[in-house]
């Protein structure tokens, strides 16, 4: 018997990556104050690291979810995803504003969190 697992929605992936974000802003805030009232560089370091890692983390959710969103269907069809079909102005089409990141750009992103 196997067992399959399902990919985590959009949504899902969304709200990881806000919470992500609203962590480091707090981390972020508390770094400030603490600076501000002339905290040991140690325990300033140490919060440093800590927004740091949560920045990271977000930005790797968003990668991940980006390369599960819109390259996935492609590479498991072969097709070109719904999301990927831009504004066609000769014909009036409509779609997304911009096109969903390349393997490529999608690799460049990812290096700019390393």
């Amino acid at each position: 018997m196997s067992a399959t697992v399902a990919a985590p929605s959009p949504g899902a992936s969304q709200h990881r990556t806000v919470n992500r974000l609203k962590r480091a802003r707090g981390q972020l805030t508390a770094l400030i104050d603490a600076i501000e009232s002339g905290t040991d560089c140690r325990a300033a370091v140490t919060q440093l690291a800590a927004v740091r890692g949560a920045l990271d983390k977000a930005g790797f959710e968003l990668i991940s979810s980006a390369m599960r969103d819109c390259l996935a269907p492609a590479v498991n069809t072969g097709t070109t995803p719904p999301a990927a079909m831009a504004a066609d102005v000769g014909t009036g089409a409509t779609g997304p504003a911009a096109a969903p990141p390349t393997l490529e750009e999608l690799q460049a992103l990812f290096l700019r969190l390393t």
